[in-house]
């Protein structure tokens, strides 16, 4: 059994996303939430709360579900649009500030569907 969860448009580029979401990929979903928990990057908090979410849609899909036999199967983050702003530098002119955005994509699943889909 599959669930997803998709975050868009979150605030923070998506090359800072991948170095917290390399770290839970493949990993079960408790030891996950420890990664995220003790994670100093600013998106960890992000990331944990969207793998809450996909718990969550895996229980309203199945119903009750043993987290501790669930893995992170695939996460990632796709560039968002990016909001440009204008500072103001010497003698007149302008240097544009890239605001990055993300969007980043996480799916569990079942342990014994995954080995099951690899054979």
């Amino acid at each position: 059994m599959e669930a997803i969860a998709r975050v868009r448009n979150l605030r923070g580029s998506a090359r800072k996303a991948r170095l917290v979401l390399d770290l839970i990929r493949g990993k079960t979903v408790p030891e996950a939430q420890k990664i995220l928990l003790f994670s100093k990057k600013r998106v960890a908090g992000d990331v944990a709360k969207l793998l809450k979410s996909a718990i969550a849609n895996a229980t309203v899909k199945k119903g009750k579900i043993d987290i501790d036999n669930m893995i992170v199967s695939t996460v990632y983050a796709d560039d968002g649009p990016i909001m440009k702003r204008y500072r103001h530098r010497a003698h007149g002119r302008a240097t544009i500030v890239r605001r990055r955005t993300c969007h980043i994509t996480l799916k569990i699943l079942e342990k014994e569907e995954s080995r099951g889909s690899e054979s």
